[in-house]
């Protein structure tokens, strides 16, 4: 699996500044506010990050290896 370039590029975007910011905000909002379920909606959100990471780390390796071969 590699991502074409426009893809991996949106993806990082998302999975580096979008989601932590996210979860942040709503972890303060939650604080601050007393809004629910805080604890599920920040771990939700990190599951989904740490998988986008995973799957953006595969398409990495995978793309280095095609390029190293050529």
């Amino acid at each position: 699996m590699i991502f074409d370039d426009k893809t991996y590029n949106a993806l990082k975007w998302i999975a580096m500044i979008v989601l932590p910011a996210l979860g942040t905000l709503y972890f303060a909002l939650a604080s601050i506010w007393g809004l629910p379920y805080s604890t599920q909606i920040v771990g939700t959100i990190t599951a989904i990050d740490a998988f986008l990471g995973a799957l953006l780390g595969i398409s990495t390796s995978n793309y280095n290896k095609q390029n190293s071969n050529n």
